[in-house]
This record gives C-alpha cells, structure tokens and sequence, in this order.
C-alpha cells in the first residue's frame, strides 16, 4: 500500500486522519509544520497537506514537491471555501482540494481516487508517432523540441493523456476522469484554465502552443500545432 504523509498542526485532525487512513492500509507518516515534514525520509506517494502551518505556508512545500524528480501527489486541506481558493490549490499543483470541517472518511476516499488516477495515468502507453513534444511518466519529466517543460503534476497529466492518443479528441469528462478520477467535481472551466497554462508554459519554451486543440463544444486534443482547432478560446 501507499505511504502517506499528513502534514498538519492540530493534533486532533492529524491523529484521526491517520487512525482512518491505517485502518484503511496504508502506511502514515506525520509532520506538524514544514521543516518536519521536509525531513521525512523515503519515498512518499501522497501528502495531505495544510495550508496553514506555524512556520509558514503549505504552498511553499507544494511548490517545492512539484520540483521532485519523483513528485508526489498532493491533497490540500484548508478552511478557505470560495472556488477561488479552491482553484488556485489546484491550480498551483494540488491533486484535490477539501474544506475544512471534513470527515476523515471523505478524505480516505479522495485519497483512493487520486492514488487511482495516478496509478492510471502511468500506465497509458506512449505514443508510437514521434512528435515534438515529449512527457516521460516515470521521471515526470517533459519537453518541448527538446527544451524542458516546467509543469504542476495536473499539467503534467493532461499533456501525457493527450500524447496517449495524438489526433483523438478527448472530452472535458474524459479530461477529469483520466486527470482527477471518478466523481470529481471540476468544471469545464477548471479543465480549460489548466490547458491555457499549459499552452503557455509551452509557447514560453519556445515551442507551439497550437499543437494543443481546442475542439470546439467537445475539448481538447494534440496536433503537430497550427492545424485545425487551434490554441484560443480555452
């Protein structure tokens, strides 16, 4: 089973996420503010993560996560509510985004989802047709013509499902099944912020943003670039 790292301050809330998240198999690990929990040793497969530490922000360590060879997937806690709040966890990286009060059961089965979503991005096959851009599911790494590509974990997957079938027109919902899981409640909106910031972190590395294509009422699929839908509107 999978190790999970809780990261959270108030006792309470961390000892019963772990109570249910062993009782559920896995191996847990905690931390209580930042420094503790970038001293774990070992290879950790999800962190539930804080936003609010004592010795500062959760965001910091999901930025320095996201720049593992290896990252882990990420769920946020927070007491922020608004979709604002909610989209700029997922936007910054984050797998998922729960509020707080939350039942530890709700978040057991959001932990399940994302390691299944993970587990099922990773093995859709690559691509057999050489293109110009590349995403390597087991270093998480990807290019652009050669050049690296700094991408959040949610990046990251969209641009490996869409190279898991160049020329296919994926739907949003076939979007949000293969990049969040099940029953997940992101919009169409969400799905076509996270493309906007792909085509750019692409179009700044020098490549084609164009190579991802909108289709038009349906979603989004990957080109060679500037042919057909292309890159405005989402």
């Amino acid at each position: 089973m999978a190790t999970i790292l809780i990261v959270e301050d108030e006792p309470a809330i961390a000892e019963s996420l772990a109570y249910s998240l062993r009782r559920d198999g896995y191996t847990v690990l905690t931390a209580g503010c930042l420094a503790d929990a970038e001293a774990q040793p070992g290879a950790i497969d999800l962190v539930v993560l804080d936003l609010m530490l004592p010795d500062g922000s959760g965001f910091d360590l999901l930025a320095r996560l996201r720049r593992r060879q290896a990252p882990p997937a990420v769920i946020i806690l927070s007491s922020r509510d608004q979709e604002a709040d909610r989209v700029a966890g997922l936007e910054t990286g984050a797998d998922d985004y729960v509020t707080k009060p939350f039942s530890p059961r709700e978040v057991v089965a959001r932990v399940r989802a994302v390691l299944r979503r993970t587990a099922r991005t990773q093995a859709v096959a690559a691509p057999a047709l050489p293109l110009p851009v590349t995403a390597d599911v087991e270093t998480r790494r990807a290019t652009i013509d050669g050049q690296p590509l700094e991408l959040t974990r949610v990046e990251f997957d969209l641009l490996h499902t869409l190279l898991s079938a160049p020329g296919r027109v994926f739907t949003r919902a076939q979007l949000i099944d293969r990049v969040w899981g099940d029953n997940f409640a992101i919009t169409d909106r969400t799905i076509d912020s996270h493309v906007k910031a792909l085509r750019r972190k692409v179009a700044d590395a020098g490549g084609d943003a164009g190579i991802i294509e909108t289709v038009r009422g349906v979603g989004y699929r990957l080109g060679l670039g500037g042919e057909g839908g292309g890159a405005d509107g989402g």
